[in-house]
């Protein structure tokens, strides 16, 4: 039996883009067993956030892919989805390569899972863009280590 049920929420964000680098389904899947709404909500917030720094950096570096790399990394790296999801990610992904965003938000916006497959896939394809496998392993270690320690410091009641 995993120890995913004794993991909080942002450890399992981390986990199922650790998974989906890895092209793991079975971790993918652990990641997120018995997530109830709320922390599917957090798990959400915390890949939107490691999502939009990836997005940040690349665009700091200037490095750039060409649609049709960004798809094929982007397809490879579904086929770990569960296969309820692996076609929206995927044209998630092809959506949000050529600009349009109405049409990547109608395929995540009704199924708050499918958003966390999506957003997981995204942040995995441009992490390892952006770091290569080993690099971006360290980044999510680093970045899971973070999340940690902000929300075991933040003040009760907030």
């Amino acid at each position: 039996m995993s120890d995913a049920a004794h993991k909080t929420s942002h450890e399992r964000a981390v986990d199922i883009v650790r998974g989906y680098t890895d092209r793991d389904a079975l971790v993918v899947e652990e990641a997120l067993a018995g997530l109830d709404a709320g922390s599917w909500i957090e798990v959400y917030t915390v890949l939107s956030g490691l999502l939009r720094s990836t997005i940040s950096l690349m665009e700091l570096t200037d490095k750039r892919w060409k649609v049709g790399d960004l798809v094929r990394h982007a397809d490879e790296i579904a086929a770990a989805a569960p296969p309820h999801y692996e076609f929206a990610v995927a044209e998630a992904t092809r959506a949000w390569a050529r600009g349009d965003q109405p049409a990547m938000r109608a395929l995540s916006d009704p199924d708050l899972p499918g958003a966390v497959h999506m957003t997981a896939v995204g942040v995995a394809v441009l992490g390892l863009g952006l770091w290569g496998r080993t690099g971006f392993l360290d980044v999510l270690e680093e970045f899971g280590e973070t999340v940690t320690a902000l929300v075991n410091d933040r003040p009760s009641g907030v």
